[in-house]
């Protein structure tokens, strides 16, 4: 049975933050008082941010705006590519964005604002765009579904991709946008293997909750499909087929995939995760991921960083379209709808 150091968490160290000059290391762990050895807590830091809406101008993430409510998550994938952007709230990368986040307590009323301004042109806008919008504190907070409320208010297209069950929650304002082909909704799927997914993205839905909500969804009449990503080459790429073939068969419509990359401080975070939990294929899987992306664990060049290079991709992408086919994935496109969009003071002006 293998044991990590940090239990329910997926990061295992809290490397130093690249733009602090100095940094706080637990040594000599024998002399430290009890009371720093007891489980790491999660810390909520409410504030009011300046804004919301993000502007995404990377060519090769599928999304024009992005919100996010929440900054770090809770969830704890130990892969995730946001956790280098932690560093830029004084955070670490590692332990400190799974158990330090930063609530947007005044997010409701920011997208309200946005919404207002007369140089906005409606656009979807993705509510996941770095971190999931449906992570636990979501249960008490509301502030994605009073983004969604808002959305709807406001006719304006918006798409989610999350890991937890929570979403089915907001059912019935997703209902409410997919009458007017405003809304999707993707479930991040990246294996089927139950042990795996608990020590690598430790506070998540599992597997089998995940394929409900696609099921539930699809049946509500949400465009739904999935996220069979990131693929970590010689870790849960063998898994794809089968995880096609489940979404498909839970009414998922769509599906896309990325292979995983390593880009600052979460090289050092997922290579110390895999020496815990999987010490017999830690090198093996090391070298896989190197192999997509010309021999470094890291790539940032738009175009090659989300599908790899090399044989080994070729594979994985031949054996994305192979399935996909087969499961009849992919086989049309949604179109939001963007010409019912009204502000709504425009639209309370008759009443007065």
């Amino acid at each position: 049975m293998i044991t990590l150091r940090e239990k329910g968490r997926g990061a295992q160290i809290n490397p130093a933050n690249r733009f602090l000059k100095t940094e706080y290391q637990q040594s000599l762990t024998e002399v430290i008082d009890d009371w720093e050895q007891a489980p790491r807590k999660t810390e909520f830091l409410f504030e009011d941010s300046k804004s919301l809406v993000n502007k995404v101008t990377s060519p090769d993430v599928g999304m024009m705006y992005s919100a996010n409510p929440y900054q770090g998550c809770e969830h704890g994938c130990v892969y995730c590519y946001a956790r280098n952007t932690h560093e830029y709230w004084g955070c670490s990368a590692g332990l400190d964005f799974e158990s330090k986040i930063f609530v947007k307590r005044n997010a409701p009323q920011l997208l309200r604002k946005f919404f207002e301004h007369k140089s906005w042109q409606p656009a979807p806008i993705s509510l996941s765009g770095n971190t999931d919008c449906y992570q636990p504190i979501e249960r008490r907070m509301r502030i994605t579904r009073q983004l969604l409320e808002i959305c709807l208010a406001y006719r304006n297209p918006v798409s989610i991709i999350t890991k937890n069950a929570l979403v089915l929650r907001d059912l019935d304002v997703l209902q409410g946008l997919a009458a007017l082909d405003l809304v999707q909704v993707f479930c991040s799927i990246t294996s089927l293997d139950e042990n795996l997914r608990q020590l690598m993205e430790p506070r998540t839905a599992s597997y089998r909750q995940r394929l409900k909500v696609v099921e539930s969804l699809s049946n509500a009449g949400i465009p739904t499909g999935i996220m069979n990503a990131p693929i970590i080459p010689g870790l849960n790429d063998k898994d794809m087929p089968g995880v096609l073939k489940a979404a498909s068969e839970a009414g998922a419509r769509w599906a896309g995939y990325t292979i995983v990359r390593l880009n600052g401080a979460i090289g050092p975070i997922f290579q110390d995760w895999l020496k815990q939990a999987l010490p017999e294929r830690a090198d093996k899987i090391w070298n896989a991921i190197s192999d997509c992306h010309g021999g470094q664990v890291n790539d940032s060049r738009f175009g090659n960083r989300m599908s790899g290079e090399g044989k080994f991709a070729e594979m994985i992408r031949c054996q994305f379209k192979l399935f996909c086919k087969k499961y009849g994935l992919n086989e049309t496109k949604l179109t939001y709808n963007t010409s019912l969009f009204r502000r709504m003071k425009a639209a309370q002006l008759p009443l007065f």
